[in-house]
């Protein structure tokens, strides 16, 4: 998965959810005997899915932040964001986090490519339905 991929399934809840246990269905001779449908028997339709609510980026870090107890600048340092989220924050992560988002300002690892990368993010993950307050986005 990517970088931001990451980023964005631990924000949005898909990061940390457990895996459902799978189970094996009997086999066959234990099986209730079921008669299949006749071919032109129409499926109903799926109902439609409910709309989804934004996630409010903003919110979810702030719990993040204070569940774990220690100061944290995840609003301004993309390195902060990515350690508040248990993600790789090495140049070399961030090198590629700039190449998924096609950010390319000053040298890598100075202060103006992590400001540029930091609000990158922040645009991505509001383009993805992400709540995130104009101030981090700009």
């Amino acid at each position: 998965m990517s970088i931001f991929g990451n980023i964005l399934g631990k924000i949005f809840g898909h990061g940390d959810k457990p895996t459902k246990p799978t189970t094996t269905p009997p086999p066959a001779a234990q099986r209730p005997a079921v008669a299949t449908p006749a071919a032109s028997v129409p499926k109903p339709a799926a109902p439609a899915p409910s709309p989804v609510q934004p996630v409010d980026v903003e919110a979810v870090l702030t719990q993040i932040a204070a569940a774990k107890g220690r100061p944290s600048n995840w609003q301004t340092s993309i390195v902060d964001l990515l350690t508040l989220l248990d993600l790789d924050s090495s140049l070399t992560a961030r090198k590629e986090l700039g190449a998924e988002l096609n950010v390319h300002a000053g040298a890598g690892g100075s202060a103006e490519q992590n400001i540029a990368l930091h609000k990158a993010v922040m645009r991505k993950l509001a383009e993805n339905g992400g709540k995130v307050p104009a101030s981090l986005r700009d």
